[in-house]
């Protein structure tokens, strides 16, 4: 079984292994040509329940075959251009190729003695990061799995900076379409049930300031402490972006941590049209980015950064076999005294060999590819008398509903929405998302792939149609 092991002895086994892998992988991606089958969890169970883990196949050949039956087959391809469901993107190449490498060397980045100048590098993108972001030289951060664990650990310096007594007193402010991430993060920080106060939004889905600054005076009068406004550049939903300059000017005014959840909108970073729409990031007290949204890398690569480095104490602990304090004094990098996580992949690998192949520009042209996409796909909606589109985009997400010219009951056409989803899900054709807005089924469209073309959103836009249609003359038929 030591044949297995990756050493000096079997390197030209793993070459052989990984390059075997990586051509069934590739001629699966040069062959797809749809973005799914269409199996189902009844048809696909059976083939992976059948299978005996306690009895291994011995040879790599034959585990790639059975992966092609049980997984390559019928994987959601987030390549594919009528793939337009959530915020996943296509990757780029030389992340591909870090992630190869990370995984090989298997650093792990929570102390220096197990990473070298893996440090360095994560510390080097950290503080590239946040100089895009603008939030000054004493800014600092730390790569995180997600958004979620991003929001999670600011939130928690948040609580920490506001000094309350009693985590009762505390008060969140978020817009009523931010991210359940933010009420999630509250209730793992043992805060109460109503700490997360829902801000409302304008027609364009952005946090209404009025009502903000007017949630924010409540709190004081009601003796509570306003612990954190999260303002979101970039709504999973819509992709609205708040109005970060006026939110910002009521977080110094009332003395209020400010947190910018831009996991979706931190494309806006490297862009080189759209950069201004997230102007006023740069006075947030933390910032959530995720790289494996808009910076097209594999998941996870994600980052939660912070104004003042002094706040990341919050998170430090010290074990005596792992990042004992003196390692502080004798200045001996420890990534794990930012960090929720101990033992962490070197994910950073990925956006650094992306930077150094592709440049930051590259990043941002691609970004700017699917925004000005998506500004197509509003026309095209708007244009069409079969949907009603909510709001034009800001990023590159677009909601909407097919509305029958013959049906007027709210509920049916929710009914019709919903079928056409799934039928086109079930045909592999195209993947969409849905949501809900005041309460009734819409559709969405999330553009992450600069090969996805107006004529990929028209030709599924009559995809749709034609399953609701059809739903619709099922449900008359019944009915008569």
């Amino acid at each position: 079984m030591r044949s297995h092991l990756l050493n000096d002895a079997t390197a030209e086994e793993y070459r052989r292994s990984v390059t075997e892998g990586v051509e069934r992988v590739a001629a699966k991606i040069a062959t797809t040509d749809r973005p799914f089958t269409g199996v189902t969890v009844d048809a696909l169970s059976p083939r992976i329940d059948e299978i005996d883990l306690d009895e291994p196949l011995h040879d790599t050949a034959a585990v790639l075959d059975e992966l092609e039956d049980v997984y390559l087959r019928d994987a959601v391809y987030f390549h594919h251009p009528r793939y337009l469901a959530h915020l996943n993107c296509p990757v780029v190449i030389p992340a591909l190729l870090g992630e190869a490498v990370l995984s090989a060397v298997n650093s792990s980045l929570d102390t220096w003695d197990q990473s070298a100048g893996g440090t360095l590098i994560e510390r080097k993108l950290i503080d590239w990061t946040c100089a895009r972001i603008g939030l000054g030289p004493a800014a600092d951060g730390v790569f995180t799995s997600g958004g979620t664990q991003s929001n999670l650990q600011a939130l928690l310096l948040a609580r920490e900076e506001a000094k309350a007594e009693d985590f009762a007193s505390l008060r969140i402010f978020a817009s009523e379409v931010s991210h359940f991430s933010v009420k999630k993060s509250a209730k793992l920080l043992g805060l109460g049930p109503d700490a997360v106060v829902s801000v409302p939004v304008d027609h364009d889905k952005r946090m209404q300031t009025v009502a903000l600054a007017r949630e924010l005076e409540r709190c004081a009068k009601d003796g509570l402490v306003p612990m954190a406004v999260v303002a979101t550049g970039g709504t999973t939903d819509f992709g609205s972006i708040d109005p970060l300059p006026e939110i910002a000017g009521l977080c110094e005014q009332y003395g209020v941590w400010l947190h910018v959840d831009a996991a979706y909108g931190c494309g806006l970073l490297a862009s080189l049209k759209y950069r201004d729409r997230i102007e006023g990031i740069e006075r947030a007290d933390s910032v959530t980015v995720d790289y494996h949204k808009s910076f097209f890398q594999p998941v996870s690569s994600s980052a939660v950064l912070v104004r003042d480095a002094a706040t990341l104490r919050h998170a430090t602990y010290h074990a005596d076999y792992l990042n004992p304090r003196r390692m502080v004094q004798e200045r001996i990098p420890n990534q794990v005294d930012k960090s929720l996580q101990t033992t962490r992949r070197f994910d950073a690998l990925k956006l650094w060999m992306t930077l150094r192949v592709m440049g930051a520009d590259g990043i941002g042209q691609l970004f700017d590819e699917v925004c000005d996409l998506a500004a197509e796909g509003w026309k095209l909606l708007a244009a069409d008398p079969r949907f009603d589109v909510v709001v034009r985009p800001s990023l590159s997400t677009l909601v909407f509903r097919y509305i029958p010219a013959a049906v007027t009951d709210p509920a049916e056409i929710d009914r019709a929405n919903l079928y056409a989803r799934k039928a086109l899900f079930a045909s592999g054709d195209a993947v969409v998302a849905g949501t809900k807005v005041a309460g009734r089924h819409y559709l969405k469209f999330t553009l992450l792939n600069p090969e996805t073309t107006t004529a990929d959103m028209a030709a599924v836009l009559d995809l749709i149609a034609g399953h609701a249609e059809q739903y619709l003359g099922d449900s008359l038929d019944r009915a008569s």
